[in-house]
């Protein structure tokens, strides 16, 4: 059955880029993001991975942990890593999964036989502290995957974890978010003390509650 949002997401143990990995201890007590790649040496994943891995410093201060997957071998992954480095300007710094025999692809859906057969989909999975997968994204091969939107969903999906509170269309952090229709207007005043606006009954803003 395919993963839906809330779900645990599975546990593995697998070969690396960086040595054996299981998956769940590797989380630990962080979030994580796991994002699938069709195989090694593709083009548009190439520079996904340096994309990401410029990016890593910013996950890390989420308290987010990295990992992507390919159904190619380690030792591919490792070839391939260094033409990352040389062509996107960066070092990967995080690990790759390799996922020969499919295991974990077949574990999280990402075969599609629609779309490929034999390889695996351009998938994210965002998964909290609770190891419950928060959002699943799916990518054609086409379209490059955008990383700063995907640290944006995560600061959206770690500020609504916390707090009564959903982000609005194109919210970014320190920006005002919604109150949760589940609490009374005359509430808002004890939960929400920077202020808030009422647009609508139904439609009441604060500004962000953890700044």
């Amino acid at each position: 059955m395919a993963l839906r949002l809330g779900d645990v997401a599975p546990d593995f143990t697998a070969d690396s880029s960086v040595g054996e990995i299981n998956f769940h201890e590797y989380l630990g007590d962080s979030w994580g993001i796991l994002f699938s790649h069709p195989a090694d040496y593709t083009p548009v994943c190439t520079t996904e991975l340096g994309a990401a891995s410029k990016l890593k410093e910013e996950f890390d201060k989420r308290n987010v942990k990295m990992l992507a997957l390919s159904v190619d071998g380690a030792d591919s992954h490792r070839s391939w890593i260094e033409d990352i480095n040389e062509t996107q300007d960066t070092t990967v710094n995080f690990p790759i999964i390799a996922d020969e025999d499919k295991k974990v692809s077949e574990l999280y859906d990402m075969i599609h036989p629609n779309s490929n057969e034999s390889f695996t989909v351009r998938s994210v999975f965002i998964i909290g502290n609770d190891k419950k997968v928060k959002l699943i994204i799916t990518y054609p091969a086409s379209t490059g995957r955008n990383f700063a939107e995907l640290l944006r969903v995560i600061d959206s999906l770690q500020l609504t974890a916390n707090y009564s509170v959903a982000t609005p269309a194109d919210w970014k952090r320190g920006e005002d978010v919604v109150v949760a229709p589940a609490i009374k207007t005359e509430d808002i005043p004890s939960k929400f003390p920077k202020g808030f606006k009422e647009i609508k009954p139904y439609l009441r803003t604060t500004p962000q509650p953890d700044l």
